[in-house]
């Protein structure tokens, strides 16, 4: 963990805590909060894109402590999180970090190796997170949750279960935890995104309407998170249509997803 400077007094400087700052959206999301008085706390698994995102923060004025380890290693994750909240009380965590799998081009499925990693990465990381988090916010009475769910929470993908399942235990827990915590003065935001330009985007399988640039998304997210909504979907049409999925009779999604080209 890079140590802050000691100049600085962490306790004066809003804190924004951001998983998968080296990826695209991260690093969108990153820049949509830097300024001078933000202190931006950005892990990521890519460390030269980090620095990156780093540097870019930083030319915007604000204050950089990175971390760089095994988001998997839930005791190393719970523990830096703890540390970064007792020098610098965390105002929002942003839970981003993120990967898919998929069935494959011939539909062998996915391997019980990458299903227990894509769990590990995807829901077990986000919840110690928000469990290491959540007695310092509950203290002091504020603080705000954010959980990067995906439209696909709204009905399970064919040709991606298992990052489905993963993004609508997100939505659920995220649904639960607004409701207990909201009379502490803690919100939960749910985001769940359409296709957002990025590698992962590109490496997923079936078609993909509607891209939104990780600029235009990182956008729409803070606007929402700034006024503690509960859920955030975008685009419009695309949130529609995956929604509709989950209220029809599932034999009829399964039909309409084969016809939009979701199909081995």
């Amino acid at each position: 963990m890079t140590k802050p400077s000691a100049n600085i007094n962490p306790r004066a400087a809003q804190t924004i805590l951001i998983t998968g700052a080296s990826g695209s959206i991260g690093n969108a999301l990153a820049k949509a909060y830097a300024a001078p008085g933000t202190t931006m706390i950005l892990h990521g698994r890519n460390e030269d894109k980090l620095e990156q995102s780093a540097q870019a923060c930083r030319a915007q004025g604000a204050v950089v402590v990175k971390g760089v380890f095994d988001i998997t290693d839930t005791q190393a994750l719970q523990n830096w999180v703890r540390d970064i909240d007792a020098l610098y009380p965390i105002d929002v965590l942003i839970a981003n970090q993120g990967m898919n799998i998929n069935i494959g081009p011939e539909g062998k499925g996915e391997s019980w190796e990458q299903t227990n990693l894509l769990i590990d990465v995807n829901l077990r990381a986000s919840m110690a997170m928000v469990h290491a988090a959540l007695p310092g916010m509950r203290k002091r009475g504020r603080g705000q949750v954010v959980l990067i769910s995906s439209l696909a929470a709204y009905f399970g993908l064919l040709l991606t279960p298992a990052y489905s399942a993963s993004k609508a235990g997100l939505k659920a827990y995220g649904e639960g935890l607004r409701g207990w915590l909201a009379p502490e003065g803690v919100g939960v935001t749910v985001i769940m995104p359409g296709y957002v330009k990025s590698d992962m985007c590109d490496a997923m399988p079936g078609p993909k309407t509607l891209v939104w640039s990780p600029e235009k998304a990182a956008k729409v997210m803070k606007q929402g998170i700034d006024k503690n909504k509960a859920r955030i979907t975008f685009p419009f049409f695309v949130s529609f249509e995956t929604w509709l999925l989950a209220v029809l009779p599932a034999s009829w999604s399964l039909k309409i997803l084969k016809l939009a080209g979701y199909h081995v």
